[in-house]
């Protein structure tokens, strides 16, 4: 059986701790089955505990704080605040799950702005939030 790890009201990036097939391993399969970062993500996260994705959640959510602090301040997604946390961002998924260059980076920030479900996941924390990271990212 593949693992395959549910979200659980969090980000859809940080896909998340429970351990069994679900209704997005089709979709993940389908739409990255066959490039070089769903097998390295699918690697690295095959030897993971619940401590692990703790752990990628933790700095996931220190990220997407970073970027939160960059909008409410109207810092602007050039900012120096919010060019770090598109840093911190990719270094967050590298990390973690797959090495992640700037494009695919800029790739990520297409998806969270037309995917519903990531879209949701920033705008709950600040409407609007979710245009913002993808202007940043964008931006660098």
């Amino acid at each position: 059986m593949v693992k395959i790890y549910r979200m659980v009201n969090q980000s859809p990036k940080i896909i998340a701790m429970s351990e069994f097939k679900d209704e997005y391993e089709d979709e993940v399969i389908q739409r990255w089955g066959d490039s070089p970062a769903y097998a390295q993500s699918k690697e690295r996260t095959s030897k993971y505990s619940h401590k692990d994705f703790q752990a990628a959640k933790v700095d996931q959510e220190a990220v997407t704080e970073k970027f939160a602090y960059a909008f409410g301040n109207s810092l602007g997604a050039s900012s120096k605040q919010a060019q770090q946390a598109v840093v911190e961002h990719r270094a967050a998924i590298s990390k973690w799950f797959y090495e992640c260059s700037v494009q695919m980076q800029k790739n990520l920030a297409l998806i969270y702005v037309q995917d519903p479900r990531f879209k949701k996941y920033y705008d709950d924390r600040a409407r609007g939030l979710a245009q913002f990271v993808h202007d940043a990212i964008m931006a660098q």
